[in-house]
């Protein structure tokens, strides 16, 4: 099995990216992947994310296929005695491609990211029915200690 690659996401990897987190259980219909090109919205997006110091959409390959997606954002802050933490974002690995370790690789690269980015916290959220997702993420070390909030505007 050849090496994954990581890089940081352009607008070519946005189909893929957009196709990932739709094929979902949870995602599926939060999204509007097209069969041809990829909607304006998600181009802004990306534009967004680029011109945020600190905040990256990530790619992961495999024989220059995508296998994986995730987002990382440097969160400067005050309390903690002036902690930055890095908060990690839809995470995904391409269907048929998991249990193979991509979902591993993925976050040991984010934190890998975060110590470089100068955090001394990561930090990210999961659905409350993602039971597996909460599993592997207390594997590699994460720890449930907060109750998550949100509030969606409309």
């Amino acid at each position: 099995m050849s090496e994954l690659k990581f890089r940081k996401a352009d607008e070519d990897d946005l189909p893929a990216i957009v196709a990932m987190l739709d094929d979902d259980g949870l995602g599926r219909g939060r999204e509007r992947p097209l069969s041809s090109g990829v909607d304006p919205v998600y181009v802004r997006a990306l534009q967004e994310v680029q011109e945020q110091a600190g905040n990256h959409i990530m790619i992961v390959e495999r024989d220059g296929e995508p296998v994986g997606t995730y987002q990382i954002a440097v969160i400067a802050g005050l309390s903690r005695y002036g902690t930055r933490r890095a908060q990690i974002e839809a995470v995904r690995v391409k269907s048929g491609k998991r249990g193979g370790g991509i979902g591993e690789a993925m976050l040991r690269h984010a934190i890998a990211q975060a110590r470089q980015e100068g955090c001394q916290l990561v930090q990210l959220s999961s659905d409350r029915r993602r039971g597996r997702a909460h599993l592997f993420y207390e594997r590699l070390g994460f720890v449930a200690t907060h109750i998550g909030f949100k509030l969606e505007l409309k």
